[in-house]
């Protein structure tokens, strides 16, 4: 095989990269945003040229408190054409309150692992697909588009690994309703390069009508591995989150989703096309300390890009005369 047929060769091939720090990185902050930073944060990733925004989470404001101006900001942020702007929904009042700001796509989420589906939203499996099948059929009467997200696809923090004929029979059900979208959620960072590449050449192969993200977290220090990975095997979608915001109850003290900044960084430096004002995004990075009051994990907007140069030294020049008067 020739370089230029490798995943180290982009050769202009559209990535399209995901931002999901507004509502998966937030919701896990104990510092409520104001409501005004939060749309300037959406407007500052829309101007970035993200592909998709994750806007925020319609779910009960007593349940995520960070999230309860979910309405205001998804109906005063400046929408950028060739943008969409989509939330996290997890019944048909949330749904119904989504549609009703003006959502572009509801996101559903379940688990694939029994455990893991019943600790997290407190339903069975067969009770969340039920519910959830209700929301489809709500949004495609609505014509508002849909797409679910599947937890654990990679690996359950309680039961280990979850077989991919399970994740491929959770894929179909949804398949079988019409969905169009789907994300195969490293929901605790337990993925690796190879089974992602197994499994992701398994699902585009399966369903080429579906469009197929991949969620990915850092937790193990295998992110950017396991994007490259899900590109090798054919994807074109990816999670991230600015400034690697977020993490997972069932990981605690673990990174947060890759990281917006350095997935784009590493991305365009191979050549590939993400659409993404790199300069805008890290920028957009840089003011998330401030807003949530802690440091974050991002290295890109501490060391800045790779040509990111410095002066010499001042007594630059004194060190050249010394040099060469030896």
């Amino acid at each position: 095989m020739s370089a230029s047929n490798t995943v180290w060769q982009g050769e202009g091939r559209r990535i399209h990269i995901q931002e999901v720090g507004t509502r998966d990185g937030l919701q896990m902050e104990q510092a409520f945003v104001p409501t005004e930073d939060k749309i300037a944060l959406v407007n500052a990733l829309s101007n970035a040229g993200l592909s998709k925004i994750e806007v925020t989470s319609f779910t009960s404001p007593a349940a995520i408190p960070a999230l309860k101006d979910a309405e205001i900001v998804m109906r005063e942020i400046t929408r950028r054409p060739g943008t969409v702007y989509t939330a996290l929904v997890p019944n048909l009042r949330g749904a119904e309150r989504a549609i009703e700001a003006r959502t572009d796509e509801l996101n559903l989420v379940m688990s694939v692992s029994a455990t893991h589906n019943l600790a997290n939203l407190r339903m069975t499996q067969a009770q969340s697909f039920a519910a959830l099948a209700q929301v489809v059929a709500m949004a495609q009467s609505a014509g508002v588009a849909v797409n679910v997200s599947l937890s654990c696809v990679f690996g359950c923090p309680m039961e280990g690994d979850v077989a991919p004929a399970e994740v491929l029979g959770w894929v179909q059900r949804f398949a079988d309703l019409g969905v169009r979208g789907v994300t195969l959620c490293d929901t605790t960072g337990m993925a690796y390069p190879t089974q992602v590449h197994q499994l992701t050449a398994a699902a585009r192969a399966r369903w080429p009508g579906v469009d197929f993200t991949l969620h990915f977290h850092n937790t193990r220090g295998m992110g950017l591995a396991n994007v490259l990975a899900a590109i090798d095997a054919g994807a074109d979608r990816f999670d991230a989150s600015l400034g690697g915001l977020g993490g997972c109850p069932y990981a605690p003290g673990a990174s947060g989703n890759v990281c917006s900044e350095e997935i784009v960084h590493a991305l365009q430096l191979m050549g590939y096309d993400t659409g993404v004002d790199l300069a805008q995004l890290i920028g957009a990075a840089q003011r998330l300390p401030a807003l949530i009051g802690h440091d974050i994990p991002s290295q890109i907007a501490k060391a800045g890009p790779r040509l990111a140069l410095h002066p010499v030294p001042a007594d630059f020049e004194a060190i050249r005369e010394r040099a060469l008067s030896r």
